[in-house]
């Protein structure tokens, strides 16, 4: 896997460029998050998916009942056996985001100069004059001079389907904007964003509220991505919410960064998250362009450092009519992966884009050729600096197992772990090779029933850059006598080899618990 480590600091023979990429099973290192929506919620469509690289599947709450949201994940359910490929379940929330209602869904035509009147009266009829809106603060909370951008939803930032209006004046609830680009409007809905005003809605509505609890509880979802994240507060109300859920006490929250107040608050918010989104088609609104690539890097960064997953939205948009990206767009998804991203999220692409299996195929392509030349040896040596001594115990045997995976050249380490926080730890340190993650179940109770814990830990690990999850046999457990030891790893070199990732004479890397200490320990394969 890594003896085509290339780097680019180091003279690159280009002929070596042209060399075909070899397909492994695991597509890449990073991970793709696909939204399943009207174009990819077939069961045939969702294997597709699977197979091409999809790890996470997102359920976007902002359009769609709970019924079809529903229908989707038992056929994504069905995908998952037939294609024997994990993958987790994150639900989206509308959050504060606000709508232009357009019950009759016929197209509307706005021209450049002229004058159109956003109004709180839901009963009117979307117009070329009037646009209601599902908001009635709007009046108190802009100004004259005020941007304001009107889109369908996920904005494609192409000027023909999406319109910039700059606010006129304030006539009671009604806001008079002036058009600034003649644009066509189809749909029942439009996202509508208002350049850095904060805009006084709960970051989880009523209606989030209701999903979470019915359909989020009924379907344990892995993650809930928090839209429109602005204060830590956010993620703790959130948070608090879900642990009096029952099991989705143990769901991640990844804090979607939308807007300028939450990348203000970004550092309190990533140390209250289990993760980031990067939600850069909103921020791409409310930063200045050439800010966009900076806030992305910095924000990457910080989160690498704290060890919590990045992912990054918004990257191949052409490809929701198109079979090939742009190139800016290939690069794009590269400079995501050198910059350290956990994950790359698919919107538009996946849900309403023509080609959703295609799209995760390329961009999995291009994460795999990113990480061939992806600097581990300058990343590690950062991270170590960043985390600074004394180390922690779990710190230093992470950052240990994987120095000793890189200078042997194993071929994969294994990580036996419960919570899978081990796990997590060296994938930190952005190992060349796989991690696979052996997640241990554990025997709990709620006093009425015992269970086993470890489904949520192992699909969790689905959104992290390079680990891949297998759930041992509750029956050995991890920390016991070496016998059952030795069969959980059997099972796992098993796994590995059926995959392909190990060969025999192989080197392999196994981080493990024995009694109260923590073993790295390498061995080397027979035939």
């Amino acid at each position: 896997m890594h003896s085509n480590h290339l780097l680019l600091e180091e003279p690159i023979r280009m002929a070596s460029i042209l060399e075909p990429s070899k397909s492994s099973f695991f597509p890449a290192m990073t991970k793709i998050v696909g939204t399943l929506g009207p174009k990819s919620r077939s069961v045939d469509t969702i294997s597709g998916c699977l197979k091409a690289g999809m790890s996470v599947a997102r359920f976007d709450f902002s359009w769609g009942e709970s019924e079809y949201h529903q229908e989707t994940l038992e056929n994504l359910k069905m995908a998952v056996k037939s294609t024997k490929k994990l993958c987790a379940v994150m639900l989206d929330t509308v959050g504060p985001e606000l709508q232009v209602v357009n019950k009759v869904e016929k197209s509307i035509s706005l021209e450049a100069d002229k004058t159109v009147i956003m109004t709180p009266y839901q009963g009117q009829e979307a117009s070329s004059e009037v646009l209601p809106i599902n908001f009635d603060g709007l009046a108190k909370a802009v100004k004259s001079g005020d941007t304001i951008f009107v889109g369908h939803y996920l904005f494609t930032g192409s000027e023909t389907t999406s319109v910039w209006l700059e606010v006129e004046s304030v006539k009671g609830d009604d806001v008079v904007c002036k058009i600034k680009n003649s644009a066509t409007l189809a749909g029942s809905m439009f996202t509508l964003h208002v350049c850095q005003v904060r805009i006084e809605m709960p970051t989880l509505s009523e209606k989030d509220k209701e999903v979470i609890s019915t359909w989020g509880v009924k379907n344990k979802i892995d993650f809930l991505s928090l839209s429109y994240t602005r204060h830590a507060e956010d993620v703790r109300e959130a948070r608090d919410y879900l642990s009096k859920l029952g099991d989705l006490s143990q769901t991640q929250i990844f804090a979607k960064i939308e807007n300028i107040e939450g990348l203000t608050h970004f550092d309190e918010i990533l140390q209250e998250a289990d993760g980031i989104i990067l939600s850069r088609g909103n921020l791409g609104i409310d930063l200045p362009p050439e800010k966009v690539f900076l806030f992305q890097k910095a924000a990457v960064y910080k989160c690498n450092m704290a060890g919590k997953p990045a992912v990054v939205t918004r990257v191949v948009d052409s490809m929701t009519d198109n079979l090939r990206p742009t190139r800016a767009e290939a690069t794009d998804v590269a400079n995501a992966v050198l910059d350290g991203s956990d994950a790359i999220l698919l919107g538009a692409e996946t849900l309403r884009g023509l080609y959703p299996v295609e799209t995760i195929s390329i961009v999995g392509k291009i994460c795999a050729e990113a990480e061939k030349v992806f600097n581990q040896d300058m990343y590690f040596k950062k991270t170590v600096k960043y985390v600074g001594e004394p180390m922690t115990h779990l710190e230093s045997i992470a950052s240990s197992a994987v120095r000793a995976a890189i200078k042997v050249k194993a071929s994969v380490i294994i990580c036996f772990t419960s919570s899978g926080r081990a796990a997590r730890l060296i994938a930190k340190y952005r190992p060349t090779m796989p991690v696979l993650s052996v997640v241990i179940p554990r025997l709990k109770t709620n006093q009425l029933r015992w269970s086993f814990s470890g489904a949520f830990e192992a699909r969790q690990s689905l959104i992290v850059r390079g680990l891949f999850p297998m759930l041992a046999d509750p029956r050995h457990p991890a920390e016991s006598t070496s016998a059952t030891n030795e069969s959980v790893l059997k099972v796992a070199l098993d796994h590995g080899k059926s995959a392909g990732v190990i060969k025999s004479h192989d080197r392999v890397v196994v981080c493990q618990k024995v009694g109260d200490a923590s073993v790295v320990k390498i061995i080397e394969l027979e035939d």
